[in-house]
């Protein structure tokens, strides 16, 4: 189902104006963007658009009373410098499981004053953190097995 479809679905015979929670996981975002959402959503303070193919934030509307955004398992890059401007009140913020490969995409987030306010959760950051452990944990045991084999090699291959 489009993205437009089903915002007509959940809004269920409400006037945008008196939305405060939408969830739009698993619609058909076409070309990546956002549609049907627009700045009529005035009281909306919760978002998510959880594997919706979303890959920009740029049409993304002004959302002042926004506080918790999911937007997990989608295909976003880059781009989240918008979210400063449109949601300022953003208290929670969901990106695991999209294409972000390091935590320079998320800079823009980092310098914005709610971060530094309200502590903004950001669930992305954590995943991050533990791959990257994760692949430091393996490279040390692959570099020790290598050792523990070359140690052996050279008892075996050196006269006694």
């Amino acid at each position: 189902m489009e993205m437009k479809k089903r915002i007509n679905l959940e809004l269920r015979n409400r006037a945008p104006e008196e939305v405060t929670e939408l969830v739009l996981d698993n619609c058909l975002c076409v070309n990546g963007e956002i549609e049907g959402l627009n700045d009529t959503f005035k009281e909306l303070e919760f978002l998510s658009m959880a594997n919706v193919e979303l890959s920009s934030l740029a049409q993304l509307p002004s959302l002042n009373k926004l506080r918790k955004l999911e937007l997990s398992d989608n295909i976003i890059s880059g781009g989240l410098e918008v979210l400063a401007e449109k949601c300022p009140n953003l208290t929670y913020l969901n990106l695991s499981g999209n294409k972000i490969k390091d935590l320079s995409t998320v800079e823009a987030l980092m310098v914005m004053k709610m971060m530094m306010k309200k502590k903004m959760k950001l669930v992305h950051l954590k995943d991050l953190r533990k791959r990257r452990k994760k692949k430091r944990r393996m490279r040390m045991r692959m570099k020790m097995k290598q050792a523990q084999k070359w140690e052996r090699e050279k008892k075996w291959a050196s006269p006694t």
